[in-house]
C-alpha cells in the first residue's frame, strides 16, 4: 500500500531522530495495518512497558496518531497508539469538540522493535474497523517523539502554516483511506 514520510513541525525540530515513516501495510474487512518507522532513534524515549489497556494522555511523550475523518463530514476518530502497550481511540464531533471514548469490542494489536543497533525503531499496530469511520476516510498520521533531555518533536503529513503543533487541523488530514482490498 502506500507509504509516507512525515515532516516535524518546524517550531519542534529533532536532536538525533533523522526521520519518521508511516506505512498502510494493509486494509481488509476486519483491521487496518499500520507500520511506523523512526529514524535515529537511539535517543528516544520509550515509555515503560504496561499492560495492553486504554490509558489517556498517552501524547505527553512517545506515541502515534492516526486520524480518520468520513468524506465529506467534520466528525473524526483519534487513535492513540503508545510503545507501552497502551492505548486509546476517541470520537470528536468536529474540530476538538464532542470528544468521547469510542467503544471498542477488541483492541488494537500493538507490537514494537529496535533494531540491534537502537539505530531504528519500528511501531506496527493493527486496528479493529469497528474502531473506524465508514469509508472514504481523509487520513491523518502523526507521531511525537521524545528525546533525552525532554526535547519533543511533533511530526505529521503536513502542519498548519502558523501557530504550535496541532494534530487535530485540517492541515493534517491529507492522505485518503478508500477501500477495502487484500492485506499485504
Amino acid at each position: 500500500m502506500e507509504s509516507f514520510d512525515l515532516v516535524p513541525h518546524p517550531q519542534h525540530a529533532p536532536a538525533a531522530i533523522r526521520g519518521v515513516q508511516a506505512r498502510l501495510l494493509g486494509l481488509d474487512a476486519d483491521r487496518l495495518l499500520l507500520r511506523w518507522r523512526v529514524d535515529g532513534a537511539r535517543s528516544l524515549i520509550l515509555p515503560p512497558a504496561a499492560d495492553t489497556a486504554r490509558a489517556d494522555g498517552l501524547w505527553r511523550t512517545t506515541c502515534f496518531e492516526l486520524f480518520l475523518q468520513p468524506h465529506p463530514g467534520e466528525a473524526y476518530v483519534e487513535w492513540n497508539l503508545s510503545p507501552s502497550g497502551r492505548w486509546n481511540v476517541y470520537n470528536f464531533a468536529a474540530y476538538r469538540e464532542g470528544m468521547t471514548p469510542r467503544p471498542l469490542q477488541l483492541g488494537p494489536e500493538i507490537a514494537m522493535r529496535l533494531d540491534p543497533d537502537e539505530s531504528a525503531l519500528i511501531f506496527d499496530a493493527a486496528l479493529p474497523l469497528a474502531g473506524a469511520p465508514p469509508l472514504p476516510c481523509r487520513l491523518g498520521i502523526s507521531a511525537v517523539m521524545e528525546e533525552r533531555g525532554g526535547l519533543k518533536s511533533y511530526w505529521a503529513l503536513a502542519h498548519p502554516t502558523s501557530g504550535a503543533p496541532d494534530f487535530h487541523a485540517n492541515a493534517c488530514f491529507i492522505a485518503r483511506l478508500e477501500r477495502i482490498s487484500k492485506t499485504s
